[in-house]
């Protein structure tokens, strides 16, 4: 079965930073290329970034780019996305997800990311 655990969200003021991390349980967390998505209050899931198995080859949203980081340890099956400069509308849920092409359905429970003065 898998799993996967986010960790590190929680309030902080515009322009702060977060790491998130994501431990995964339950499948060869190296073998698969691993994704960032998160939701707003009010709105539908949106693909914030990815990583290839190896961690080679990276992703991202137009709205993070630059700003946030995607990285992954296959030896501790753990997937990070460290956030600088974080904006009031990067306020959301964030999920880790083992995607199956376009299915987010494998994730986790998610961690709430809140960004205010």
């Amino acid at each position: 079965e898998v799993q996967l655990v986010e960790s590190g969200g929680g309030l902080v003021q515009p322009g702060g930073s977060l790491r998130l991390s994501c431990v995964a349980s339950g499948f060869t967390f190296s073998w698969f290329a691993m994704t960032w998505v998160r939701q707003a209050p009010g709105k539908g899931l949106e693909w914030v970034s990815g990583i290839n198995s190896g961690g080679s080859t990276t992703h991202y949203a137009d709205s993070v780019k630059g700003r946030f980081t995607i990285s992954r340890d296959n030896a501790k099956n753990t997937l990070y996305l460290q956030m600088n400069n974080l904006k009031p509308e990067d306020t959301a849920v964030y999920y880790c997800v083992k995607p199956s092409g376009t299915d987010w359905s494998e994730r986790g429970q998610g961690t709430q990311v809140t960004v205010s003065s």
